[in-house]
């Protein structure tokens, strides 16, 4: 196959049909309203489906919902490194989009896509926003809460922490409660009964599973710590969210 050639015949076809990409502002634009955490910009444009605008759009394929899958995994690619690059934990980031691109590869229209491209974009956003307000937080801290983030399914103790960030484990305990205003156990159990409440609503492990992942004493453990954190048990908790809601 003689590419260079298949190349200039398609170039010169483009160049006639006098089809041009969209402005590169327009993208970047975009990418910088959701990495900076602006949410109105990025509203905005979902709600003129801007993304799905053909007039603009190149063509990666010629089956034109593949097309748009292809553009949407482009669009994931570039708003994470945009966000990393922006203060986004990078494994945050990496799981943000490994989960929007693997929903994408099972929609099955342009309407699913259209509307998973609008509820990533202002999911990332919206942590952006969390993450520009908390700007002002010391380094060691944010390396506490990367690594809460990453390792919710083993027992944290402040000695893990102390040792991972270089500090006392009383200087580190002070500076936590100081810059965050919640103690370091407690911002622990926050985001464990956070991480028990996805799994509740978009799994489907059963209550045992969920507590040995989240690495709490026992099952009955799990249940009242929820209960008095949710207000309501984990399996009425279920039964009330289950599957309600991205």
């Amino acid at each position: 196959m003689n590419l260079r050639k298949e190349w200039y015949e398609q170039e010169l076809k483009k160049s006639e049909e006098a089809l041009i990409h969209r402005p590169l502002e327009e993208e970047y634009s975009f990418y910088q309203a959701v990495s900076s955490g602006d949410m109105n910009f990025v509203q905005e444009n979902c709600n003129h489906n801007t993304f799905t605008n053909p007039e603009g759009m190149g063509i990666l394929s010629t089956n034109s919902l593949i097309n748009l899958k292809y553009h949407f995994v482009i669009t994931v690619a570039m708003i994470t490194r945009q966000c990393v690059k922006a203060g986004m934990e990078l494994e945050q980031a990496y799981r943000l989009s490994d989960f929007y691109i693997l929903k994408m590869d099972s929609c099955k229209s342009v309407e699913e896509i259209s509307q998973l491209h609008h509820s990533m974009a202002l999911d990332f956003t919206g942590k952006m926003t969390l993450i520009k307000k908390n700007s002002a937080i010391s380094k060691p801290i944010v390396l506490c809460m990367d690594f809460i983030y990453s390792h919710l399914n083993t027992k944290i103790t402040m000695q893990v922490l102390s040792k991972y960030t270089n500090l006392s484990p009383s200087y580190l305990s002070r500076l936590f409660k100081k810059e965050l205003g919640i103690s370091i156990s407690d911002y622990i159990l926050e985001k464990k009964i956070e991480k028990a409440e996805n799994l509740l609503k978009y799994s489907d492990y059963s209550l045992i599973d969920i507590a040995n992942y989240l690495a709490f004493s026992s099952q009955s453990h799990f249940i009242q710590t929820f209960k008095k954190t949710v207000g309501l048990t984990p399996s009425k908790y279920r039964n009330q969210f289950y599957h309600t809601s991205w």
